[in-house]
C-alpha cells in the first residue's frame, strides 16, 4: 500500500501530521504544532517521492543472501571512509580493531573506559549516553548504530538533530517499519556525516541467525515443539537486537572485535544509562549470548553465513 499509494486527488486534501514542519518551521509556536501539513504541498511531494523510490529499493532487495557479510567494507565503510576523506584503496581493508559497545548495566561494575578508546573504530548503540560514564564505557564513538524509531524521535526535532556524540559521526541504522523511511528520506538532507541503512539482505541474514538460535534454544531447553516457539516469542513481531546486527557488522568490517557491554546480572539495571529494568520481550537475548558465545568459540558452527567469510577473532568482556 505504502509502495503504490498516491497523493490527494484535485480538490481533495490529506493530513499527516508528522509532516507539519515542511510549512511551518516555527517549532516554538504551541498552536502551529497541531496544524497539519497538507499533502499537496510541494515540499511533501518532493518528499514523497524520494520515499517511494527508497522503500521500492529496499523491498526489492529483501532477501537471503549468505555471502552480504562479504560486501559490508563497500556498503558501510567506504562511504565513511570517504566522508573522512580516504582512498578507495585505503577503505577496501577492514578495521584494525573495532569495539561494539553495549548498554547493559554490567559496565557499572567495570572501567573499560580506556581499553574501548584504544580501538581503532568504536560502535555505540541506540544514542546511549557517555557522559559521566566515560571511564566505564568511554568517550569515542567513530559508528552510532541505532533502529529506526531512534530516528523516528529524532525526526521531531529542528532539523532532525539525532547526534549525541558530534554531528559529524555517521548513523548506520536498521529499519524497523518500513513507514520510517519517510524519518530517512527527510533527515538524511540535513546530516553532515553519513546516515546509512541496513542492507536488506544482511537483515534478513541477521534474522535468519537470531531466529535459529532462538529456536534451537527452545526445542532443547523445553522439549516442547516447534509449532509452540511463536507464542513463546512474540511470533511476527521476534527481532533481533540492535547490539547482535552490530556484531555482525563489525564481523565483516573488522580485523579484530571486543564486545563490551552485552550480558546481565541480577543485580545489574537493563542499561547502564537508563532506569529500564525488564528486557523487551521481542528480543531472545538469550539465545543471542549462545551466538556470541559461538563466536567465540565455534565461529564455524554459526549457519547461514558463507563459507567464504573469514571470521575475525572475537573476546568478550564481561
Amino acid at each position: 500500500m505504502l509502495l503504490e499509494g498516491t497523493l490527494a486527488s484535485q480538490g481533495r486534501y490529506r493530513s499527516f501530521a508528522t509532516w507539519r514542519k515542511f510549512n511551518h518551521h516555527d517549532v516554538r509556536d504551541r498552536s502551529s504544532a497541531r496544524l497539519e501539513v497538507m499533502l499537496r504541498s510541494p515540499n511533501f511531494y518532493r518528499y514523497w517521492l524520494d520515499f517511494r523510490r527508497n522503500l521500492n529499493d529496499w523491498a526489492r532487495s529483501k532477501r537471503f543472501q549468505p555471502d552480504i557479510m562479504m560486501d559490508l567494507v563497500k556498503l558501510v565503510k567506504l562511504p565513511i571512509d570517504r566522508r573522512n576523506g580516504l582512498s578507495v584503496l585505503e577503505s577496501e581493508t577492514r578495521y584494525n580493531s573495532c569495539a561494539v559497545v553495549g548498554n547493559s548495566g554490567i559496565l557499572l561494575g567495570t572501567e573499560y573506559g580506556g581499553l574501548i578508546d584504544n580501538h581503532e573504530f568504536v560502535i555505540r548503540l541506540n544514542n546511549a549516553r557517555v557522559g559521566t560514564f566515560e571511564s566505564k564505557v568511554g568517550s569515542k564513538t567513530n559508528v552510532s548504530f541505532i533502529n529506526s524509531n531512534i530516528l523516528h524521535l529524532c525526526a521531531r526535532r529542528p532539523g532532525c538533530h539525532c547526534h549525541p556524540y558530534g554531528i559529524h559521526v555517521p548513523i548506520v541504522m536498521y529499519i524497523c517499519q518500513p513507514v520510517h523511511f519517510l524519518d530517512y528520506t527527510v533527515c538524511s538532507s540535513s546530516h553532515q556525516a553519513p546516515l546509512l541503512v541496513t542492507d536488506p539482505r544482511f537483515d534478513v541474514l541477521c534474522s535468519r541467525i537470531v531466529k535459529y538460535y532462538s529456536v534451537k534454544r527452545f526445542v532443547e531447553g523445553t522439549n516442547k515443539s516447534l509449532d509452540e516457539w511463536g507464542s513463546a516469542h512474540d511470533g511476527s513481531m521476534f527481532h533481533y537486537s540492535s547490539g547482535m546486527q552490530a556484531i555482525m557488522l563489525a564481523l565483516g568490517i573488522c580485523d579484530k572485535v571486543s564486545i563490551f557491554g552485552f550480558g546481565k546480572l541480577a543485580s545489574a539495571k537493563h542499561h547502564y544509562h537508563t532506569n529500564q529494568k525488564a528486557e523487551l520481550q521481542l528480543h531472545d537475548y538469550e539465545a543471542e549470548y549462545d551466538f556470541y558465545r559461538d563466536l567465540v568459540e565455534n565461529p564455524r558452527a554459526i549457519p547461514f553465513i558463507s563459507e567464504q567469510l573469514k571470521f575475525p577473532p572475537v573476546v568478550i568482556y564481561h
